[in-house]
C-alpha cells in the first residue's frame, strides 16, 4: 500500500530536483515539433526523477542529479517515442541522407559536404537543407537513439543490477566508437554537438556563438547525427 511517508518523500524529490526536470525538458522541446506539449514532457521526467529516487544507488559512484539526468532524459524520451508521430517519409529520408553521406565518403575520403549529397541524391542544395529540416523537426536525436533499444531502462546500468559483461563490454566498446566518430566530424558540427549536449546550450544561443540563423544550427545538427549514423552502421 501507497504508505503518507512514501508521498512527503516523492514530494520532497520533486521540490528539490523540480527545476532539474524543467530544464532538460525544455532542452529537448527544442528538438521537437510545436505539438508537443511541454507539460507532457516535464509530466514524464517527473516520472524519471521518482523513479531515480527509488533505484538511486550512491555506491555506484555516480551523484544523484548525474543519475537523475539519465533517468529524467530517458524518461522523456520514451514518451516521445510512444507517441509515434513521425511520418515514414522521414525516416525514409533520414535513412537516403545516411546512404549518401557514407557513399560520397567512401568514394572521396573526406567529410561529405552540403552539395556533395545533394548531387548524390540528385536534388538541389535547398531541397537538402529543406530534408534536413524535416529530420531536425520530426525526431530526437540522442546517443541513446543511435545505440537502439534497451532491455534495461535508461541509465539502469549505473546503479542496477550488473549486465551481461559480453553485453557490457560491446557497450563500452561502441560508446567508444560513439566517441571516436564525433571526434571526427567537421569541426562545426562537432561544435554544435559540443554546444547542445556538454554546455546544453540551446539553439538560438548556439546561432549566436556560431554568426548564423538558428535554423542553420538545427540543420548542421541534423546533419551531424546523419553522418554519424551513416559511419556506425556497421554496429547492431
Amino acid at each position: 500500500m501507497y504508505s503518507q511517508t512514501q508521498s512527503r518523500t516523492n514530494q520532497q524529490v520533486i521540490e528539490q530536483h523540480g527545476v532539474l526536470v524543467k530544464r532538460i525538458a525544455h532542452h529537448l522541446l527544442a528538438r521537437l515539433p510545436s505539438t508537443v506539449v511541454l507539460d507532457d514532457l516535464i509530466q514524464a521526467g517527473m516520472v524519471g526523477l521518482l523513479e531515480a529516487a527509488k533505484k538511486y544507488d550512491a555506491s555506484k559512484g555516480a551523484s544523484f542529479e548525474t543519475y537523475a539526468g539519465i533517468r529524467i532524459r530517458g524518461s522523456i524520451i520514451d514518451e516521445v517515442r510512444r507517441g509515434d508521430w513521425t511520418p515514414r517519409s522521414v525516416h525514409r529520408n533520414g535513412r537516403r541522407v545516411s546512404e549518401a553521406v557514407q557513399a560520397v565518403e567512401a568514394r572521396t575520403g573526406r567529410d561529405a559536404q552540403d552539395g556533395d549529397v545533394a548531387a548524390e541524391l540528385n536534388i538541389t542544395v535547398t531541397e537538402y537543407h529543406a530534408l534536413l529540416k524535416d529530420s531536425a523537426e520530426s525526431r530526437l536525436f540522442s546517443f541513446d537513439k543511435l545505440i537502439g533499444p534497451q532491455d534495461e531502462g535508461p541509465g539502469e546500468s549505473i546503479a542496477g543490477n550488473t549486465p551481461d559483461p559480453q553485453a557490457q563490454h560491446e557497450q563500452e566498446d561502441f560508446i567508444k566508437s560513439i566517441a571516436r566518430e564525433i571526434e571526427g566530424l567537421p569541426e562545426r558540427e562537432k561544435l554544435v554537438l559540443s554546444l547542445y549536449y556538454d554546455e546544453e546550450l540551446n539553439l538560438k544561443e548556439i546561432g549566436q556563438i556560431l554568426g548564423v540563423s538558428e535554423s542553420r544550427v538545427s540543420q548542421i545538427h541534423s546533419q551531424a547525427a546523419l553522418r554519424l549514423r551513416s559511419r556506425l552502421k556497421d554496429w547492431r
